[in-house]
């Protein structure tokens, strides 16, 4: 796929991982570009109905490559608006299910890009860490939005200002992950989800997806409506009538896209 992000497929999931350990997966211009990419490949991949996105080596992400902003000194605003947020926009408008499966650490705005999937999946040792308050900056990459909607006001300004160490298991607790999986077995446990995810219905996935999303910033008659809409939809497709044949028959269904 590129240099610095890798693209494999596993039956049904597209597995992507950030490809800079040397760097502790640290983001630069390229990787972001890399992602976008990948993500737009697994997107346009009709066999593709999961994906997994994961960090090479001892991390997830350590967030961006600070030596790589300390020697060219870039436009912070710039680069969060034109190399970050394209990657996480991706996130969020590919229709299908994206799993954060999360190695060692994610800290920085590779939390942000953790806690943006779908789905979080943990191996037992990792943990997240908003560290900006130590190097004089603001939570970024959309953390302050992920994190008070999913803690409440004070705990996340409690965490993001004392840059705590948020294990595994405590994330397991406050939300911010689904599951917590031996080290050894995350990939495969990741993979491994995505691809039962693949059984489901991609076209209800990609509904749900959509309309979960839309919920987190608009009031409940607006989401009420666009449920209406999406299942008008839905309700006319061979696989809501595969579904539903399914049930009565007491048998897996198989579903299409259609």
């Amino acid at each position: 796929m590129g240099e610095t992000v890798c693209y494999a497929l596993h039956d049904a999931v597209a597995l992507i991982s950030l490809n800079r350990p040397d760097a502790l997966n640290g983001f630069t211009t390229g990787m972001c570009a890399e992602l976008v990419n990948a993500i737009e490949t697994a997107h346009a991949d009709d066999s593709v109905r999961a994906l997994v996105l994961t960090g090479e080596g001892r991390c997830f992400s350590t967030g961006a490559d600070l030596k790589a902003g300390l020697d060219s000194k870039p436009d912070m605003w710039a680069r969060l608006q034109d190399e970050f947020r394209p990657p996480l926009q991706a996130i969020a408008d590919i229709p299908k299910p994206v799993i954060a499966a999360v190695p060692g650490f994610a800290a920085g705005i590779g939390l942000s890009f953790a806690l943006y999937c779908d789905l979080v999946v943990m191996a037992d040792d990792a943990f997240l860490l908003s560290p900006f308050t130590t190097i004089s900056l603001v939570p970024d990459g959309g953390a302050n939005w992920l994190l008070v909607r999913q803690l409440g006001y004070h705990r996340a300004f409690q965490l993001s200002v004392e840059s705590e160490r948020i294990d595994a298991h405590r994330c397991l607790e406050l939300g911010l992950a689904n599951k917590v999986v031996p080290a050894r077995e995350l990939r495969d446990a990741a993979v491994a989800w995505g691809n039962a995810l693949a059984e489901r219905a991609p076209l209800s996935l990609a509904a749900t997806k959509k309309v979960m999303r839309y919920a987190m910033d608009n009031q409940w008659a607006d989401c009420y409506d666009m449920e209406a809409e999406l299942q008008g939809r839905l309700a006319e497709t061979e696989d809501m009538a595969e579904g539903v044949a399914a049930f009565f028959e007491k048998r897996a269904a198989q579903f299409k896209g259609k």
